[in-house]
């Protein structure tokens, strides 16, 4: 298991070295692991506390993520019977273009709750009732549009579609659910490449992309369960059960190397599977982390994470030991950079900086509720600025 941590740093360090430009272009990241590479971050809040730069009002009572490319801030709204993607001002927050497509569905926790994915100028949105579109960045002009009910004969899950699109290459993963729980298309046009996968309604997660056992694969969860798909061809390589009573895996699990971490809420707790010739093997398993859908993150050889019932929880990920645990976070979403740990507190939105180090839960900073109320959506940060959303307003703030 010590060799398991070893080979989590090395993969984490050399993401953050070879991270470009500042940009937040997917869900977790430009490295899609909840790290920005941004240095050099202003740490003394009491001293100067963050500024904020500007604020836009969000309309969709909800959770949708930001992205950041191209000088723009990429996010899913919601007014009267359509979502809407909008584009900002990455410096001033002023509306460049937006664009709607129906959503006449009555509200389920907000309305649209994935992140935009930005890549060689095109942005790829995925609605919560399986609208997935291709837009012209820089225009918002469609390119393509499927739907993955319609398409796939996809199963969205009781509170509907929230994974982001994964983009590899020429390729685009979506979890769709239903007779096949994963799609491949090709991102330029939207023609199918090849379902697969397993026969489980779709989870709540986005695809990960990983070699395990040579073999490159996509991760993903489905309702009840977190499986492998070979990536040329879709075929189903391993799976492991993994479900509670409400089949919420919301969580992103992690891979590194043949071991995959998993977390889920409602009790489940959290495991370390290895995946090996002969199936996956249980390493250990836990409840000190019970993650609802907040990721975790890993950094300097341990795992960051917001756990049931509002603990922010330091793991050692080859043994499953809690270094530390703090409470108050709820249900807040967390970002790391340049050391340290950005994270809002769930229910009362209060902007929290902490060192990210094992050796106890330092607090170095704390903004009470910079917008006010709930806040489930993680920060992010790009470029030396911090965005944060709670259900109705989205901010930028300086990190300088």
């Amino acid at each position: 298991m010590l060799r398991v941590a070893k080979v989590m740093l090395v993969v984490a360090c050399f993401c953050c070295t070879m991270a470009v430009a500042a940009d937040w272009p997917n869900f977790l990241g430009p490295t899609r692991n909840g790290l920005a590479p941004d240095t050099g971050i202003n740490k003394n809040w009491a001293a100067k506390p963050p500024q904020e730069l500007w604020r836009v009002p969000m309309h969709d009572d909800g959770f949708a993520g930001p992205c950041v490319a191209d000088g723009k801030v990429f996010i899913i709204d919601h007014e009267g019977a359509q979502d809407i993607v909008r584009a900002f001002g990455f410096g001033d927050g002023k509306q460049v273009w937006e664009f709607a497509y129906p959503d006449t569905d009555k509200p389920n926790y907000g309305f649209g709750r994935s992140t935009p994915v930005f890549s060689d100028g095109k942005l790829y949105v995925a609605g919560r009732l399986g609208q997935l579109l291709c837009l012209e960045a820089a225009t918002g002009k469609p390119v393509w549009g499927k739907n993955l009910m319609r398409d796939f004969q996809g199963q969205k899950p009781q509170w509907d579609y929230s994974g982001s699109p994964l983009i590899d290459g020429d390729r685009l993963i979506i979890c769709c659910g239903g007779p096949a729980s994963v799609a491949c298309l090709d991102k330029n046009t939207g023609n199918p490449i090849w379902t697969g996968g397993n026969q489980d309604a779709a989870g709540y997660t986005s695809p990960i992309p990983a070699t395990i056992l040579g073999q490159k694969q996509y991760v993903v969860t489905t309702g009840s369960y977190v499986i492998g798909v070979d990536a040329a061809t879709g075929k189903l390589a391993w799976a492991v059960p993994w479900e509670n009573k409400c089949k919420v895996n919301a969580s992103q699990p992690m891979v590194e190397g043949d071991y995959v971490f998993i977390t889920s809420g409602y009790g489940i707790g959290c495991a370390l599977y290895q995946i090996t010739a002969n199936g996956p093997v249980e390493r250990w398993r836990s409840r000190d982390i019970s993650a609802h859908f907040s990721s975790p993150i890993y950094y300097g050889g341990y795992l960051y994470s917001n756990s049931d019932p509002g603990n922010l929880v330091c793991m050692s990920p080859a043994t499953g030991e809690v270094a530390w645990k703090q409470g108050g976070f709820e249900k807040g979403g967390l970002v790391i950079v340049d050391g340290v740990i950005i994270a809002l507190t769930g229910r009362d939105g209060d902007l929290v900086m902490a060192t990210a180090q094992a050796t106890g839960y330092q607090e170095l900073g704390r903004l009470k509720a910079p917008l006010g109320g709930q806040s489930w959506t993680a920060p992010i940060v790009a470029d030396g600025k911090l965005l944060i959303r709670n259900k109705s307003a989205l901010a930028c703030l300086d990190l300088k």
